[in-house]
C-alpha cells in the first residue's frame, strides 16, 4: 500500500470515528451507516477535496450526504 494509500485511509477512520463520536455511535456502528448510505465511497471519491476542511465540516458533509440517500442522521 503506497504512503497516499495510507493516509486516506487513516483519514477516513479518523471521518467514521469523528462520525460516531458526533451521533453516539459506536465505531462500528458509524462504520456500517456510512457504508451502507455510500458515506465511505463520497470520502473517498471527494477526498482531495474533503480533507482540506475541519473534521467537523467534513462529519457534516458526510451526515448530509448520507441523509440525502436516505440516512435518518442529521
Amino acid at each position: 500500500m503506497s504512503n497516499e494509500e495510507n493516509n486516506i485511509l487513516d483519514y477516513i477512520v479518523a471521518i467514521i470515528s469523528d462520525f460516531a463520536e458526533r451521533f453516539n455511535l459506536t465505531t462500528t456502528q458509524a462504520y456500517r451507516y456510512l457504508d451502507t448510505n455510500k458515506g465511505i465511497d463520497f470520502l473517498l471519491r471527494n477526498y482531495d477535496v474533503e480533507h482540506t476542511f475541519s473534521f467537523d465540516d467534513v462529519v457534516q458533509d458526510v451526515a448530509e450526504f448520507c441523509h440525502n440517500r436516505g440516512g435518518v442522521l442529521i
